[in-house]
């Protein structure tokens, strides 16, 4: 598990100018039950050799289970088409296990299924009850992407040790289904999580990509939060970040 947000702007030059990025995504919990959108951030270990002490969004690389963990709802069309566009044989499999890999993550570093409670009897519990995804199996529940949406893309630029390119995607907080207690702690990845409002977040030790997502959050935010509104798309060309949209 790694926080691939802070991995695309702040991770240190090696010698690996054309490592080719790994496929990875990272998910932004949003509450707006209140006046005032909340997002949820976690603050990394002080003993890790990369990032620490910085807050965070959970995220990390796509694994294989995530191809086929079985799914309450698909992801919206517009997001599925945005998540296919500008990739090199792209189809729907790759789409629905970037967003499944950002809600496996979540949970992995938080605690925090997101899904719905289904009766998970048959195939569709099996698949649930392996690998990564044993402990949706377990809590009865099952991923619901219709509740995912997909806010941005960055790739790590040339030259870092580590590149990825990191989908971003955000769901309510009414979306979660379930928490399992102990995931976070003084021995976990993330030491504590922590809902605040996007503009205090900027007060925060964030890293650079982090930051200008939160940014590009709350313009999104503000616009209607619609499913078919363009998606910014950061990425190095020579010496410069450009963002572009999906």
């Amino acid at each position: 598990m790694t926080d691939l947000a802070a991995l695309l702007k702040d991770e240190v030059r090696g010698p690996h100018p054309y490592r080719r990025p790994s496929d990875a995504a990272t998910l932004i919990l949003v509450d707006r039950s209140g006046s005032t959108p909340k997002v949820l951030l976690g603050r990394r270990h002080q003993r890790h050799a990369f990032m620490p002490g910085k807050f965070v969004f959970p995220g990390g690389r796509v694994e294989a289970s995530d191809r086929y963990a079985k799914v309450a709802a698909p992801l919206d069309l517009h997001a599925q088409s945005k998540l296919m566009a500008r990739v090199q044989r792209a189809n729907p499999v790759k789409a629905r296990a970037l967003a499944l890999a950002a809600i496996r993550e979540t949970y992995e570093e938080t605690g925090l299924l997101l899904g719905t409670h289904e009766n998970l009897a048959g195939r569709a519990g099996k698949l649930l009850a392996s690998s990564a995804w044993k402990a949706f199996g377990e809590a009865g529940v099952m991923p619901d992407l219709a509740t995912i949406s997909f806010v941005a893309r960055a790739i790590t630029p040339p030259g870092r040790t580590r590149r990825f390119d990191t989908r971003f995607f955000t769901a309510d907080a009414s979306a979660i289904a379930h928490r399992v207690e102990g995931m976070v702690g003084e021995e976990s990845e993330l030491v504590e999580i922590v809902w605040i409002p996007i503009d205090e977040s900027q007060h925060l030790d964030l890293p650079g990509i982090t930051r200008r997502v939160l940014q590009e959050l709350q313009n999104r935010i503000a616009a209607g939060f619609s499913q078919d509104l363009p998606v910014p798309f950061f990425y190095t060309r020579g010496d410069k970040m450009v963002r572009d949209t999906l």
